[in-house]
């Protein structure tokens, strides 16, 4: 049987859940000195990372060839897929967040309301619960353009700070999600693996959750 993979989303993530691993005993060495390797092992482990895109996390893990992967909540909610997700791992917290031009209000008027976003399920899912028709408008850049061009009356997007939000006008009118690192799994390895799964996702968690409280 192959080793345990454990996708991880490139990035701050990634770094994140290496030093999780670190603080865990494991020899993270290949993982800080990887060079351009995208999948790589960890020595003396039964235990292989593999490094994705956020997206690609969740693709690896739906179709069974990592079993389990660290991804954000963002991604989850605007993709989907079939896995489990079993655990907050509490890291990368920022949200999801509607913001509209400074001293302005997204839902003054009867006109129907124009969003832009990376993220057209989250906003689309968002204005459904709350009964309201919106055009949605997926934009892959620097989405905080869009209202200053006029081409929308809000955006929703990730904040973390908000400051790149004023620095160009805006400001958050109201939150829509919280976002997290998330461990999620695949089903079926949960199943069969589960004698080798169940500890490491108990050890990730409790690591993460120790490293929080430090």
């Amino acid at each position: 049987m192959r080793k345990v993979r454990i996708a991880l989303t490139k990035g701050r993530l990634e770094n994140r859940t290496v030093d999780v691993l670190e603080h865990l005993g494991y020899d993270v060495s290949m993982l800080r000195s990887k060079g351009r390797k995208l999948i790589l092992e960890i020595p003396g482990a039964e235990i292989e990372v593999v490094l994705a895109k956020a997206a690609d996390v969740i693709t690896y893990v739906e179709h069974g060839v990592c079993d389990i992967g660290v991804v954000g909540k963002d991604t989850i909610m605007e993709h989907g897929g079939s896995f489990f997700e079993v655990a907050d791992l509490g890291f990368g917290r920022c949200k999801f967040a509607l913001a509209v031009k400074k001293g302005t209000d997204f839902y003054s008027g009867y006109s129907e309301k124009t969003v832009a976003t990376k993220y057209p399920n989250v906003a689309r899912n968002y204005f459904a619960d709350k009964s309201m028709d919106v055009r949605v408008i997926k934009i892959e850049g620097s989405v905080e353009l869009a209202p200053l061009l006029e081409l929308s009356d809000g955006i929703v997007d990730i904040v973390e700070t908000g400051t790149t939000l004023r620095e160009n006008g805006l400001e958050v009118q109201e939150d829509v999600a919280a976002v997290s690192a998330r461990l999620i799994v695949n089903p079926a390895s949960l199943k069969m693996r589960k004698k080798e799964l169940e500890p490491l996702i108990n050890a990730i968690q409790q690591a993460a959750r120790e490293m929080r409280l430090k």
